[in-house]
């Protein structure tokens, strides 16, 4: 058996032999690998983590925002959200970040203190974290893997995690929060068997 081939062979027989690593990764894990929304958590602004886990089983939208980016009005979308569905289970948390425009300019518990102050907001208001790019927040790497096509291109995204703890629909920047889409997408979560 000539040289090339005997060392082409090892070499396929070599690779053939290394586990399969499937979709992107993070810390080594696959992202995609049957994990849910509850594997995460986010930081909270004055300490503490908020753990998705504490809200399995229920539905969880999730949205990037920015104090200062023209559709930050979609606060008050957010916070009816809320106020109509959140004592059926529906958790809205917003996802501070300065991905976009930079339109993030505070941090810490100034952010939550402006939503709450401009806004009315009452639901949770995590810390700035990076939702794109490599440094993106591992949610959103996974959220990315979930729905490929439908990831943050501008503040206000909105991913909603369906009671089986993954991505049910994803909502671009331009679509209010308290559009028929989303509240039809909200209930349908709500009333699915838990």
């Amino acid at each position: 058996m000539p040289v090339v081939r005997r060392e082409a062979l090892i070499l396929i027989g070599g690779m053939l032999a290394l586990p399969a690593q499937a979709g992107p990764q993070q810390g080594g894990e696959p992202l995609a690998s049957g994990r849910t929304a509850s594997a995460f958590s986010f930081d909270r602004p004055e300490g503490g983590s908020l753990a998705l886990a504490e809200h399995a089983g229920k539905p969880i939208l999730v949205v990037n925002t920015a104090t200062a980016c023209g559709y930050a009005p979609q606060f008050s979308g957010l916070q009816q959200l809320w106020t109509r569905f959140g004592s059926r289970g529906l958790t809205v948390i917003a996802v501070p970040s300065a991905d976009f425009g930079r339109q993030e300019p505070l941090d810490g518990m100034a952010i939550a203190e402006a939503a709450r102050r401009n806004h009315g907001v009452t639901f949770p208001v995590v810390a700035k974290t990076a939702v794109t790019g490599p440094q993106a927040h591992p949610f959103y790497r996974w959220a990315a893997a979930e729905k490929p096509a439908e990831t943050p291109r501008w503040n206000f995204h909105k991913y909603l995690v369906g009671r089986d703890g993954h991505v049910a629909a994803a909502f671009g920047t331009p679509v209010e929060p308290t559009d028929p889409r989303v509240i039809a997408a909200i209930v349908r979560e709500l009333d699915a068997a838990g």
